[in-house]
């Protein structure tokens, strides 16, 4: 009898256990889940990452040293107008729009693409780009 009812407590105790990973694993896979990605367009200035990060350089002054950073590989920025600074990421489908953007360095345009935040930064996945008639973001 002991055997039996020593069974029993163990069968229920595994069965508890494997609901309660089973939950486990259901709520890793929603709290990993991506919500839906939304197509943006967002208006700034293009911005090399370093310079502007590091001393706030920015503007037409600026575009000679921005052009030549990025090209050497420094990251892309836009600038809003709410001073909000996003990093312009490559586009694995069409990466055109981003290679674009490397000669507008210094300028005021309009990116079109997909928003995400990681880790505090803010990035668009570019997959479109053009120029924008507006006055420069406000300087901080």
């Amino acid at each position: 009898m002991k055997r039996v009812l020593g069974s029993l407590v163990l069968v229920a105790a595994l069965a508890f256990a494997a609901a309660a990973l089973a939950d486990e694993m259901k709520s890793m896979k929603t709290e990993g889940a991506k919500p839906e990605a939304k197509t943006v367009t967002l208006k700034g200035e293009l911005v090399d990452m370093g310079c502007y990060v590091s001393h706030g350089a920015r503007g037409e002054k600026h575009k000679g040293c921005a052009t030549k950073c990025v090209s050497g590989g420094m990251p892309m920025g836009l600038l809003t107008a709410e001073n909000k600074l996003y990093v312009l990421a490559l586009n694995h489908d069409n990466a055109d729009p981003f290679n674009q953007a490397k000669e507008m360095m210094a300028a005021m345009v309009e990116v079109t693409g997909t928003v995400s935040e990681r880790g505090g930064a803010r990035i668009i996945d570019v997959t479109g780009i053009k120029a924008a008639a507006a006055a420069a973001p406000a300087a901080k």
